[in-house]
């Protein structure tokens, strides 16, 4: 069996190959850089999680098992989404969860309506969420953990992840929807 790119690269990385780090930076800083802003928001924060994630990746990547093709793209996420979570409860100034949200209801069938909305609007959106319902939301829906396995990695109630991810759903279906009307608004 003829080994692919990234098989070859992952064998150059646990060889320590130089070249093949730079080629790794390269090819993937600018996803994990993507992967680490749908939780930490300021872009310093970002590059210092970045640059903590890849030391971390050359320390262990001894441990790294190729499993297939986007097995060293998963591997790299689940650093950087590691370090994320590890600098937000880090950092002193950030209010990881709160209830000071008053949400209005929203029907348990009702979902984001996410049609014709590009994108970039979608993650500015949840970039713009309370940092407790951002990384719930984004662990739930990006990463698919459920509400247990949240409540494990951040170390709250898993009712407490639930909440946190409902009440996240409602400020997006109500920053969806004064988006569409603001652009309904802007055509007419």
């Amino acid at each position: 069996m003829e080994e692919n790119a990234e098989q070859i690269l992952a064998r150059r990385l646990v060889l320590k190959e130089e070249s093949a780090w730079k080629e790794l930076f390269m090819a993937y800083s600018g996803k994990l850089a993507y992967v680490c802003s749908r939780y930490i928001i300021s872009k310093d924060d970002v590059h210092d999680v970045l640059q903590n994630s890849f030391i971390n990746m050359f320390r262990s990547i001894d441990s790294f098992e190729y499993r297939g093709n986007g097995s060293l793209n998963a591997w790299m996420s689940r650093i950087v989404i590691n370090e994320s979570l590890k600098h937000l409860k880090q950092n002193p100034d950030n209010k990881m969860f709160s209830d000071d949200f008053e949400c209005t209801d929203i029907p348990d069938e009702e979902e984001p309506d996410l049609n014709e909305i590009p994108q970039a609007a979608i993650m500015k959106m949840i970039r713009a969420l309370p940092e407790g319902y951002r990384t719930v939301f984004n662990l739930f829906v990006f990463e698919q953990k459920s509400h247990k396995e949240i409540a494990g990695l951040l170390g709250i109630a898993e009712n407490s992840s639930a909440s946190q991810f409902y009440r996240a759903k409602a400020l997006l279906v109500n920053k969806i929807k004064e988006y569409k009307v603001l652009q309904k608004a802007h055509y007419e």
